[in-house]
C-alpha cells in the first residue's frame, strides 16, 4: 500500500540559515509519529509575500514566519486567532482550504518557558519588556494574562510602543495589570523580570536600557539564543540577575505551532534538552 507523502512545512524569513526549527520539528515528528517535511525558505529582504504564496500553492500545510515579516503575515491571512489579532502579528500560518489561518505562538511559548521551565511565577511581579516590534507584540498579550502587578513597555520608537500598549489596554485592564509606556533611557528601576524582545542582540548592539532596571534576584530573558544572546546574558549576570536565552521559548512556541498544524501536542522537554546538547557541540 502506498503511503501519502509527508506534509510540507517551513520557516520563511530572512535570514533563516541559522534556524533550528527544522531540527525541532523533525524531533516532534519522530516523537509523535507525524509524517512531515520541514525546511527553510530564505525570501530575501523584499520577497516574503511571493515566497509565501509559492510555498502555499505547492500544497504545503503551513509555515513559521520570522521577524521582520510577522506583521505582514498576519495581514495576509483570511482568519486570525484571538492572540494573533491582539498582537497584530503572526509567527505561524496554516494553509487551510478556505483561506490561511494566522496564529501567534510566541507569547504562550515564552510563558511556558518562564513559568514552566525556569520556574518563575509572573503573578504580582514587575516586568520590563524591551521592544515593540513583531517579537514584543507577540508576547505582550500572554504576559498580561499571567497577571504581573506592572508591565512597563519601552522601545526606541516611543510611538510604536504607545500604539502597542493602546491595543492591549483592554487586556491589561481585564487582567488587572498596570500597563504603561516609558522612555527607553528611563524605564524605572528594580524590575523582577526583564525581557529583551528588541533587535539589539541580533545587531550586536549594547543593551538599550540602564543597569538599574535589574532588581534583586531578577530574571533576565533574551528572546535570542546562541552567540547573539551572549552579550545580554553577560550584562545580566554582571548585575546579579539570572540570565536565560530564548532557546526554551523557541522550542515551546514550536510545540504550539505543531499542535496548530497537526492537532497533536509534542513533549517539549526532551527536544529542548537535545537542542541544547546539539548547540553545545557546535
Amino acid at each position: 500500500m502506498a503511503h501519502a507523502p509527508p506534509s510540507r512545512y517551513a520557516v520563511i524569513g530572512h535570514p533563516v540559515a541559522h534556524s533550528q526549527s527544522p531540527f525541532i520539528h523533525a524531533q516532534f515528528a519522530a516523537q509523535t509519529g507525524q509524517a512531515i517535511d520541514y525546511g527553510r525558505i530564505d525570501c530575501g529582504a523584499d520577497g516574503f509575500e511571493r515566497a509565501l504564496r509559492e510555498f502555499a500553492a505547492g500544497g504545503a500545510g503551513g509555515c513559521n514566519v520570522t521577524v521582520p515579516f510577522k506583521f505582514e503575515a498576519a495581514a495576509l491571512a483570511a482568519t486570525r486567532t484571538a492572540r494573533a489579532q491582539l498582537a497584530g502579528a503572526a509567527n505561524t500560518l496554516r494553509f487551510d482550504a478556505g483561506g490561511w489561518l494566522a496564529d501567534n505562538t510566541d507569547g504562550c511559548g515564552l510563558l511556558r518557558d518562564i513559568e514552566g521551565n525556569a520556574g518563575f511565577a509572573l503573578a504580582g511581579r514587575r516586568v520590563l519588556l524591551i521592544g515593540a516590534g513583531g517579537a514584543g507584540a507577540g508576547v505582550l498579550g500572554p504576559l498580561l494574562g499571567a497577571q504581573p502587578r506592572e508591565l512597563v513597555l519601552v522601545n526606541r520608537s516611543p510611538a510604536r510602543a504607545t500604539a502597542l500598549a493602546e491595543r492591549h489596554a483592554q487586556a491589561a485592564q481585564t487582567a488587572g495589570v498596570q500597563l504603561r509606556v516609558a522612555p527607553i533611557e528611563a524605564p524605572g528601576t528594580g524590575f523582577d523580570l526583564v525581557i529583551n524582545a528588541s533587535a539589539s542582540s541580533l545587531q550586536g548592539a549594547a543593551v538599550p536600557v540602564p543597569d538599574e532596571v535589574i532588581g534583586a534576584g531578577a530574571l533576565a530573558v533574551d528572546l535570542m539564543y546562541g552567540p547573539a544572546a551572549q552579550g545580554f546574558l553577560d550584562w545580566a549576570a554582571q548585575r546579579g540577575a539570572r540570565g536565560r536565552d530564548g532557546l526554551g521559548m523557541l522550542v515551546e512556541q514550536a510545540a504550539e505551532a505543531f499542535f496548530v498544524w497537526r492537532g497533536v501536542r509534542p513533549d517539549s522537554a526532551p527536544v529542548l534538552q537535545a537542542l541544547r546538547k546539539r548547540l553545545a557541540q557546535g
